[in-house]
Parts: structure tokens; C-alpha cells; sequence
């Protein structure tokens, strides 16, 4: 099966080897200049072309690129669309906390704990696979019906879709919210906010106004004996990893460990391409 790879970054632009196709994409902190020349660059199955609005489209070389392809990720697999906004279906700077958290969750179940994970702004699934996969029930809950398909769908691609997960398709305060009324509990929290969204009920989220109202909430479904996990990351303007981990220990505490680095995906030739911020909190909240 085939996986991801960055192959080169630079000059504000990444490219990709995806599966069976090479693609060039957009990229803000790829600002230095290629390593390849113009020769590797060229002869794309497609580019995402960001025009100055702020719009952008595809320009398909290869027309088999246009039906939905797999990919494989640490034996996960995952499906591969162009989307209308330039993603495609994963965001693999986030591989370092997938193998964290499923290891955790893994931790978890040897030491006889029962682990719940509620997974918000899911998007398609990467988090919600890998934790499924090292034993815990998931909750995974995104406000899109469409990208809540997409994820499922993943997830029986890769051989979970008899495993405990519950698809949600809510906006994630509401739901929150209803948690905190259901009195329900969960070991670990993963979240990934955008910067700006709407609910399909246009409902709307802000990050810098909705973000740490939402901590407090969640620390409500977390109060309970034994460990806690949180895994908060964020590609917003402005939200570094030392914030990310200022916001998580004004509302959980200091905890046990608390680490927050830059969110990186490596290329061929030693150049982590920066692609967001994260931190993940460990520790006890107390009822």
C-alpha cells in the first residue's frame, strides 16, 4: 500500500508524494527556497493554485487523481480526495501524536483502566483510528455530515468499523454541553479547532472566543480517578506551542507533564516543514 511523502518545500509551496501521485501545494512557512530543481517540480499530477482572494483550484494532470485513492499510514488507511479548499483528506503532521496517543490508550488498558476518548473537530478520523485501534471507545464528533462519512469511511478501510465508535455529527459546543448535562465521563480529550468554522445549524466558532470557554466545559466530563490525557493543537495565527500549553495549564493545572513542541512534517532531505502548533497535558482532575 501506498504511504505519504514529503519529498521538498520552498518558496512557499510543498511537494507531495501521495500514494501514487505527486502534488504541489500551498504552504506559508516554506519560506525558504527548494532543494530539487525546477526539473523535480515539474510534470505534477496536480497543483493547488492559491489565487490572490484567497480562493484556489485544482489543476489535474493526470485525470485518475479525480475518484478517491488510499493511502496508508502506520497501517491505517485513509481516503484521498481534492477538495475545494486544497486538503485532501489528512493532515500528517499530526503522526507523532496519533503513535502517542494510541500508545497511551494502550498504557491505559495494561494497567486495567477503561479508556473513553472523545475526539472533537474530527475531521476524518486520523485520531478517533488510532486510539479505536489501541482499545479505547471513541466518540468522534464533527459539525460536517459529509467529513463524518469520509471518516467512517476510513475506518472501515482500515478494518474498524466493528470497533467501539460512536459518529457524531454536532456542533461541538452543543455537544459538549449535552455531556456535561448526560454526566458523561471521558479518560482523554483530542482536539484540533479551526481558526473560524459554521455549524450546519450556523452555528459559528471563533478560536480566540470559544476556545477557552471549551476547555473549562471539557474539564467538567474529564473529573475522575486516574489518569487524564489532553491533546489540543491548533494552525491559527497566533496559537504557538507555549500558548497552546499556557491555555491547557490555566485549566487543568500543572498536571504531571505537560508538552507543547512545533508540529513538523519531515521532507527527504533534513528541512521539518513547520505545519501548526500542539501540546498535549497528562495528569489528575480531581471531582
Amino acid at each position: 500500500m501506498k504511504t505519504y511523502q514529503l519529498i521538498d518545500s520552498g518558496g512557499f509551496r510543498k511537494l507531495e508524494q501521495i500514494g501514487d501521485f505527486r502534488i504541489i501545494r500551498p504552504s506559508a512557512s516554506a519560506v525558504w527556497a527548494p532543494h530539487l530543481g525546477s526539473r523535480d517540480w515539474s510534470g505534477v499530477d496536480a497543483e493547488f493554485v492559491r489565487h490572490s482572494d484567497g480562493t484556489g483550484e485544482w489543476r489535474i494532470n493526470d485525470r485518475r487523481i479525480e475518484q478517491p485513492f488510499e493511502i496508508e499510514i502506520d497501517e491505517i488507511r485513509f481516503q484521498m480526495k481534492l477538495t475545494s479548499f486544497g486538503h485532501l483528506g489528512i493532515f500528517p503532521e499530526q503522526r507523532r501524536h496519533w503513535a502517542l496517543l494510541e500508545n497511551w490508550v494502550k498504557d491505559q488498558r495494561r494497567l486495567g483502566q477503561e479508556v473513553r476518548v472523545l475526539n472533537l473537530f474530527a475531521y476524518t478520523g486520523g485520531s478517533t483510528l488510532f486510539t479505536a485501534r489501541g482499545g479505547a471507545e471513541v466518540t468522534h464528533v464533527d459539525a460536517s455530515k459529509g467529513t463524518v462519512r469520509w471518516a467512517a469511511d476510513n475506518a472501515k478501510a482500515s478494518g474498524l468499523e466493528e470497533n467501539k465508535i460512536r459518529w457524531i455529527v454536532d456542533d461541538v459546543k452543543e455537544f459538549v454541553g449535552r455531556e456535561i448535562r448526560r454526566g458523561s465521563r471521558y479518560q482523554a480529550v483530542i482536539l484540533d479547532p479551526p481558526s473560524y468554522g459554521k455549524g450546519e445549524k450556523r452555528q459559528v466558532w471563533k478560536i480566540e472566543k470559544d476556545l477557552m470557554p471549551l476547555l473549562e466545559q471539557i474539564k467538567q466530563i474529564m473529573a475522575g480517578p486516574g489518569e487524564r490525557l489532553v491533546c489540543l493543537s491548533a494552525h491559527s495565527e497566533g496559537y504557538s506551542p507555549i500558548s497552546l500549553r499556557n491555555q491547557l495549564i490555566s485549566v487543568f493545572g500543572k498536571g504531571t507533564e505537560v508538552e507543547a513542541a512545533e508540529m513538523v512534517i519531515p521532507d527527504s532531505y533534513d528541512r521539518p516543514l513547520p505545519s501548526g502548533a500542539g501540546a498535549i497535558w497528562r495528569g489528575r482532575i480531581e471531582t
